[in-house]
């Protein structure tokens, strides 16, 4: 069995999406800091970018299970490009303040979450349920393809010719993806799921994915889980930059070849995620993945060396891929589809959270502890995280 065209044509669209998104993560730091010196005032914007999911991540995911993917996609995307080519006239017209900068950079996050949140309901339309997994590894390769490795790469280069280019370039990217959204036939992003009763009614509101969740012992176990992992990961790689400066020697470029190698890793781990799964091991697979992602960075505790940073980066991104790619599969097979949005929805906020949370935990722990500590604080929420889900790992099943 093969993917299909439709689906191919889906993917392109996602993976211009999140290379946009990308050239934004490198774009963003560089515009505030030409305007202002305050570190502050970088932070307000870098706290703008990440802000959307927790204040609209779950109403995005009500409007998904509401509404038809095609008409969100395109209308979230068109939003983003309008936001985008607002900013390229502030800034050729030379009228540009951190103050604006901060505004477009929450919009273009505000319509990103309900893009995301509409994509995901997409994906067990457009394939055969046993590609699932196949699916979902092609979609997170190219999301980590994008959002980490091309997007920066071209962000960081265009904006060294000038201010302006980065954002006209994420447009015209976005502005492709519509038109392949808009070329994938229109019932494969209306209709419902297959397998859904005819006149099933859809719950209203916000709480029925809240309730869904919270009365799925799998998945809110799992959710617990990954905000445990992405707590952990989060509170080592905000200090990583000044662990590699401090105790590696290494400079700019130094650190951005090992996030290039890293992003390299995690595209290779969701590549061939399927195959790890294939069958129906989702739950071991998501244990092995969430203890590598989690105990590996305690390696750098025990060796300060540039090859033991390297071995984290690549271990801790490959099995964060996999991860990714089989907890959304498990949530595709599991999740009826009259609530998968606000599933989604509640689920990357409670992740997207708990990583902000472990950014900040990351940082006062290494004021006060060193900077190894983190990486040693990862590995006991690790522990936590395989504690919590080792049962469940054994009677996990996705059908």
């Amino acid at each position: 069995m093969v993917l299909g065209a439709a689906f191919w044509r889906f993917w392109c669209a996602a993976v211009l999406a999140n290379v946009g998104d990308g050239i934004r993560v490198a774009a963003f730091p560089l515009l505030a800091a030409s305007l202002t010196n305050s570190p502050a005032a970088v932070g307000f914007v870098a706290a703008a970018t990440a802000l959307p999911w927790l204040v609209t991540g779950l109403p995005a995911g009500s409007l998904a299970d509401r509404r038809g993917a095609r008409v969100l996609l395109v209308v979230s995307d068109a939003v983003r490009i309008s936001v985008l080519v607002a900013l390229v006239v502030a800034l050729v017209t030379d009228v540009t303040s951190v103050a604006l900068v901060a505004v477009a950079a929450f919009l273009l996050g505000v319509a990103e979450t309900v893009r995301d949140t509409a994509a995901q309901t997409v994906i067990p339309r457009l394939v055969n349920p046993a590609l699932l997994e196949r699916a979902n590894s092609r979609l997170v390769a190219g999301e980590v393809a994008g959002n980490e490795f091309v997007g920066p790469l071209v962000g960081g280069s265009l904006f060294a010719v000038g201010a302006a280019l980065p954002f006209v370039a994420n447009s015209a990217a976005l502005a492709i993806g519509v038109l392949l959204v808009l070329s994938v036939p229109t019932a494969l992003l209306t209709l419902a799921a297959p397998g859904a009763e005819a006149g099933e009614a859809v719950p209203s509101g916000v709480r029925a994915g809240l309730a869904w969740l919270g009365h799925h012992r799998t998945l809110r176990t799992l959710a617990l889980a990954a905000a445990l992992v992405a707590l952990a990961d989060s509170a080592w790689f905000a200090i990583f930059v000044l662990y590699t400066e401090a105790r590696l020697s290494l400079g700019p470029v130094g650190f951005s070849t090992l996030l290039a190698v890293g992003a390299l890793g995690g595209l290779g781990g969701a590549w061939v995620a399927d195959r790890f799964i294939r069958g129906d091991h989702h739950g071991r697979v998501l244990l092995v993945s969430m203890a590598l992602t989690t105990l590996t960075p305690a390696l750098l505790v025990l060796s300060g060396t540039v090859w033991a940073a390297l071995l984290v980066v690549v271990v801790t991104s490959g099995a964060f891929g996999v991860f990714n790619v089989a907890g959304a599969s498990l949530r595709h097979r599991l999740v009826p589809h009259r609530v998968l949005g606000r599933v989604v929805a509640t689920w990357r906020t409670v992740v997207y959270g708990a990583a902000a949370l472990g950014a900040l935990a990351g940082g006062m722990l290494a004021s006060q502890r060193g900077l190894e500590a983190p990486f040693a604080l990862s590995a006991v929420l690790g522990l936590v995280a395989v504690a919590l889900w080792w049962r469940p790992s054994h009677e996990a099943r996705s059908a």
